[in-house]
């Protein structure tokens, strides 16, 4: 479902990279695909030593990448001080504060707007004035919007912006040979998500995390993987593998590079085509009568 036009964009899910690229070059045709790589590398949230085996794998993968573009040391970037340092005079203190109801109000006004609302009346006209089943996630967001001022939707394009502006001038800045002076790299710590645990309600998706930098700022977010960490089922009980993965960011229209990069990256063996299976690397599925073991 379409969440709004400022955040929306086009995207792909690929296991081979050369693959992926061929993609991206039918996808991102207006784009310049550059073939000179930054040598400087920011790090967000990462590991400082290696005490698991997904923190190892992830700071082989920068060790790895440094010496192949070249680069000096990673610099670990604290957004935090580096919005206290930098922002707009105006702005508010926090990016916390700018941004804490931008995403909630951008997906609400926009959805309600765009999707629910000629949906609802199409679905009326049709079926005697009847309202459609909608899953409880959209509702509470739907429900949220209801009660913002149609104000409320300007100003989070314009917090949107003032992000955006601030962050490619200061973090992911552009450059003439490289596309992107620098990559902003951060990684997620893999956890198994077990299907027969129930959570709670859907709840409004208040602040700002690294996930929701691309869609704020415009700017490409590809996630690699880079290898596969150990952990014990509860339900198999046996020792099972997640997928470790780093996202790398660029400028803003540098997505033709990154796509160049993670070819070359490739062909250096440095990342490679996740097989069929259980884990990247191939294996048999477990497989029960009528469907997949959840692990």
């Amino acid at each position: 479902m379409p969440l709004a036009p400022e955040l929306d964009t086009a995207g792909f899910l690929c296991r081979d990279p050369t693959i992926w690229k061929a993609a991206g070059i039918a996808l991102y045709a207006d784009l310049p695909f550059y073939t000179d790589y930054p040598t400087a590398i920011q790090t967000l949230n990462f590991p400082t030593s290696a005490t698991t085996e997904a923190s190892n794998l992830t700071l082989s993968f920068v060790s790895r990448l440094q010496a192949f573009l070249d680069a000096e040391n990673p610099t670990p970037l604290n957004l935090t001080s580096a919005w206290a340092a930098s922002k707009p005079a105006s702005a508010p203190p926090t990016l916390n504060a700018l941004l804490n109801l931008t995403y909630p109000i951008l997906i609400s006004k926009q959805q309600t707007r765009l999707v629910r609302d000629p949906f609802f009346a199409a679905y009326a006209a049709v079926y005697d004035g009847r309202k459609p089943f909608v899953d409880p996630s959209p509702l509470v967001r739907w429900a949220f919007g209801d009660t913002q001022p149609e104000s409320a939707l300007a100003e989070a394009q314009a917090n949107k912006t003032v992000f955006m502006d601030w962050f490619n001038a200061n973090i992911l800045v552009n450059d003439s040979r490289t596309c992107s002076q620098s990559l902003l790299l951060y990684a997620s710590t893999p956890s198994p998500q077990y299907r027969n645990l129930y959570k709670g309600p859907p709840t409004v998706p208040f602040g700002f995390s690294t996930g929701r930098i691309s869609v704020f700022a415009e700017v490409p977010d590809v996630v690699v993987p880079i290898g596969q960490a150990g952990y014990q089922s509860d339900i198999t009980e046996h020792a099972e593998v997640l997928p470790v993965t780093v996202d790398i960011l660029a400028a803003r229209g540098c997505d033709g590079m990154l796509f160049n990069l993670i070819e070359d990256l490739a062909a250096a063996g440095i990342v490679s085509t996740t097989q069929t299976g259980r884990t990247i690397a191939g294996g048999e599925i477990l497989l029960k009568r009528g469907g997949m073991i959840g692990l």
